[in-house]
């Protein structure tokens, strides 16, 4: 039975930093849901939805507002290039859970090859960082949250699978459960993939012009879609 030790039991907006609802991003629908009647936790979570419904920009904040870096990496790291982040995680309030670690990780596919330049030229003083340049997109992403996604931490992934193959996203799933498995790890990923939306045991919140709804996987229209498509191609292709 998992314990009380993940990270973060919930999130909510910051009772002396409000963000003022005309603004962006609070005029998203699951931004203001969340503002208004908070988040809670899970010790997976999974945001899915369209491009645009807000998935990435609530990752991100809720990285931020724990203390990871923007761009990816850890509490310790400074990489940035081009600031393009929300103002949002200045007005949360993570409530964090006793005795909850406060390591992580965030790890977003669209800043890698920046985030992997700036690990060469800041090597880790504890281990032998691997040549990620050297590797292709989907090695040097997988290689990465292998090396760095170990024992109790947050554990923040936005929309991984950009980056790998099927295999790929099964060995990840599968790193993950391990991950949450013990009660003292959490994570938090968004996706575009039917099959990283079914890391076992998560939370899943389907995001949309309705706010953010916890669904079945099953009855997720991610699912659907795909499985639609599949059955037959030749429908969806015709509409192109």
């Amino acid at each position: 039975m998992l314990s009380n030790r993940y990270p973060i039991r919930q999130v909510r907006e910051h009772p002396l930093e409000p963000l003022e609802r005309k603004t962006w991003p609070a005029t998203l629908p699951p931004v203001a849901q969340l503002l208004d009647s908070g988040l809670d936790l899970a010790p997976a979570t999974v945001f899915v939805g369209e491009n645009g419904s807000g998935k990435s920009t609530l990752v991100e904040a809720v990285a931020l507002a724990f203390g990871l870096s923007p761009e990816g990496g850890s509490t310790g790291a400074r990489h940035t290039t081009r600031s393009t982040e929300s103002v949002l995680s200045e007005h949360l309030q993570l409530v964090r859970n006793p005795g909850g670690t406060k390591r992580g990780y965030f790890l977003r596919a669209e800043t890698m090859h920046g985030f992997f330049t700036y690990l060469e030229k800041n090597p880790s003083t504890s281990r032998m960082d691997t040549e990620f340049h050297s590797l292709s997109h989907g090695e040097s992403f997988l290689s990465l949250a292998v090396d760095r996604f170990r024992g109790p931490g947050l554990w923040v992934l936005d929309e991984p699978e950009s980056a790998l193959s099927f295999s790929g996203c099964l060995a990840l799933l599968g790193l993950l459960k391990d991950l949450v498995a013990d009660g003292r790890s959490q994570v938090l990923l968004s996706t575009h993939s039917p099959l990283l939306a079914a890391l076992p045991g998560a939370r899943i919140l389907e995001l949309g012009p309705w706010g953010f709804r916890e669904k079945q996987w099953e009855d997720l229209d991610l699912v659907s879609s795909w499985q639609g498509f599949f059955d037959a191609p030749e429908r969806y292709l015709r509409r192109l």
